[in-house]
């Protein structure tokens, strides 16, 4: 399992090792003492799943807040996406600021996005399914999110907003500066 880094050090990026033979390949996604290793050591509680029929779809950016905040471990295994992660820890250097990367099954990377992160996607391709692991079970009651174009933010994601597939709940989301930092000091 290669780790890189991020300019958030608090988020990573986990790209397994591929055995590959004539039937295919088999990398190992998951490793709850390497990944400890490597200081991810999470309890996951709950794996979820979402499929996106059409590229350019947006997803987020969401976030549960305290105290049923998650953490989540995101991977694509069909398609690719633009992965994002949005700091909104109250006490970090790095409060409002995002990293940004791509996901794809082809290469089977992973993004570590802990509790006190924002977290959002735009489908690259067709028919693209996304696999989170979660530290904390779903709870309605304390989802939030933050507006995906928020202009504060500065995202560069690869669709604008006249192209983008954006459910209304999403595109009605606060701006950061509505949603200030739900995540007190010490969230990690």
């Amino acid at each position: 399992m290669d780790i890189v880094e991020t300019a958030i050090p608090a988020v990573r990026l986990f790209v397994p090792r591929r055995f590959a033979d004539d039937r295919g390949w088999l990398a190992e996604t998951w490793h709850r003492e390497r990944f400890a290793a490597a200081g991810l050591d999470a309890a996951f509680v709950q794996d979820n799943a979402a499929f996106s029929h059409r590229r350019g779809t947006i997803r987020g950016l969401h976030f549960q807040a305290p105290p049923h905040a998650q953490g989540k471990l995101v991977a694509v295994a069909a398609g690719a996406v633009f992965d994002v992660a949005l700091d909104l820890r109250q006490d970090s250097p790095t409060y409002g600021r995002h990293v940004s990367a791509v996901l794809s099954a082809e290469h089977g990377e992973a993004m570590w996005v802990p509790p006190g992160f924002a977290h959002g996607f735009c489908t690259l391709s067709e028919a693209t399914l996304v696999t989170y692991k979660m530290t904390a079970n779903y709870a309605p009651s304390h989802e939030r999110g933050v507006r995906w174009n928020d202009p504060a933010l500065a995202i560069a994601w690869p669709v604008d907003a006249t192209e983008a597939v954006v459910k209304v709940l999403d595109q009605n989301l606060p701006l950061l500066a509505d949603v200030g930092a739900p995540f007190p000091a010490g969230t990690a």
